[in-house]
């Protein structure tokens, strides 16, 4: 082959190359999402091909490992054609990323969302806007409570679980029902308060959120980050709400170091309690035990009443730690193309239905309506608190920012003795203070 011919050659192929540039290879830039979750990597790849075909807009896929997934963005948010779309893990990631995270305030997506307090903010800013959320309240079984309800020498006012919106209300019937409980056919009105090393992330982690989530709130606390140190000043309430659930509960106070979530759940599938303080995630655990005689259409959440002021516009506790952020350093039309890619996903009958019954999302968004959540009765208890009007939701937030797995455990440790009456709860409060200064100040 001659000079002249492979210079032609040379020519011919950069043509091709620059003209496979320009129809959507490698090299052009395009809408570019970096997925976390590596067990919906294929649902992805459908969802992106079903919006090419209706859109003609192309949408790159690519997937972290597990557990690789803010290596993976720190490698590819550097490249020439970088994510436009990536996920954060709420305020904490936000810290993080906030170089690389547009303003979505004005977007469509964002306008759909059906609680803006769950979205990670700062200023008048939308960084981060959560796509999947999960909830945890009171769960209750809606037939002993009617049963209840229907007493004619009933002593609380409540006629319906409408009517429990705040603490006292709370704890009038559930006092009640306690007293009846022979009447009613329950051995307590709540399940055992499991309180097993290991087993009692459900007060140490779950419960405390709340109280923190207010004093937080309460002082314009910044939770970017691990507070350097705490007050604890709600934590009154909690012990109000912790005292309803040991002494109006099926199993006696001494045997609650030996007891575990799966005996909590058991207990209430089995219909031996009318409530029982848990996740969505719990409904597989209460329709998988053998005998369980609670139904899908009876089952349903209260918020974690403490006696907070305004708590009858509290929710329950919605939260989570998958968040879609836009890269803001990316051009303003790219960015546009990504958020037109996600509210498409959330708003469009083919969309929702790959977040519903692919993805088997509960969307935090206005466009999806009972019948586009998933099956799961409590999942769709969790949608309707967030949609209930004038109704705000618990942030898992102060949750995800306690000093460490440590602090948990001394905490979970010393509600355990409380509950077995050899420490104080002004001494189980005093701890709490003191154990997350220690800890704060040894891990900055």
């Amino acid at each position: 082959m001659t000079i002249k011919t492979r210079i032609v050659g040379a020519g011919i192929a950069l043509a091709l190359a620059l003209s496979a540039a320009g129809c959507g290879g490698s090299g052009e830039e395009q809408v570019y999402f970096l997925n976390f979750k590596p067990e919906v990597a294929e649902v992805y790849d459908k969802i992106v091909a079903a919006y090419e075909e209706e859109t003609g807009v192309k949408v790159k896929v690519v997937t972290a490992a597990s557990g690789t997934y803010e290596q993976t963005l720190s490698s590819e948010i550097a490249k020439r054609n970088p994510p436009t779309i990536f996920q954060i893990n709420g305020p904490v990631g936000y810290g993080s990323w906030s170089d690389y995270t547009a303003d979505m305030k004005d977007s469509d997506f964002y306008a759909a969302l059906s609680d803006k307090s769950l979205a990670v903010t700062s200023g008048d800013g939308v960084y981060g806007v959560p796509y999947v959320v999960e909830g945890y309240g009171i769960i209750y079984n809606k037939a002993i409570m009617d049963k209840y309800f229907a007493m004619p020498n009933k002593a609380a006012a409540a006629n319906s679980i409408d009517d429990i919106n705040s603490f006292a209300h709370l704890k009038a019937v559930v006092e009640d029902m306690q007293a009846k409980k022979a009447d009613l056919g329950i051995n307590g009105v709540f399940s055992a308060t499991s309180l097993s090393p290991g087993e009692d992330w459900r007060w140490q982690t779950h419960l405390a959120n709340v109280p923190f989530s207010y004093e937080f709130t309460a002082n314009g606390t910044d939770v970017s980050g691990t507070p350097a140190e705490v007050t604890f000043q709600y934590g009154d309430n909690m012990q109000q709400l912790f005292d309803l659930y040991l002494n109006n509960s099926t199993t006696e106070k001494g045997q609650l170091g030996s007891k575990t979530v799966d005996d909590s759940m058991s207990e209430f599938a089995l219909g031996q309690s009318a409530m029982v303080q848990n996740g969505n995630w719990g409904w597989n655990q209460v329709a998988g035990v053998q005998g369980n005689t609670v139904q899908a259409e009876n089952v349903g959440f209260l918020p974690l009443y403490m006696g907070m002021a305004g708590e009858e516009t509290q929710g329950i506790c919605i939260g989570t730690e998958n968040y879609f952020s836009i890269n803001a350093k990316v051009s303003p039309e790219l960015q546009q193309q990504s958020l037109d890619f996600l509210y498409w996903l959330f708003s469009s009958e083919k969309g929702k239905q790959f977040v519903t019954e692919d993805l088997k999302f509960i969307a935090p968004f206005t466009t999806f309506t009972d019948a586009d959540q998933p099956n799961d009765p409590l999942a769709q208890s969790v949608s309707a608190w967030m949609n209930k009007p004038g109704v705000t939701s618990v942030s898992w937030d102060a949750m995800k920012i306690f000093p460490s797995q440590q602090w948990k455990d001394g905490f979970g440790a010393n509600l355990l003795s409380y509950a077995q009456g050899s420490m104080e709860w002004s001494a189980v409060s005093e701890d709490a203070v003191t154990s997350w200064k220690a800890q704060a100040e040894a891990a900055g």
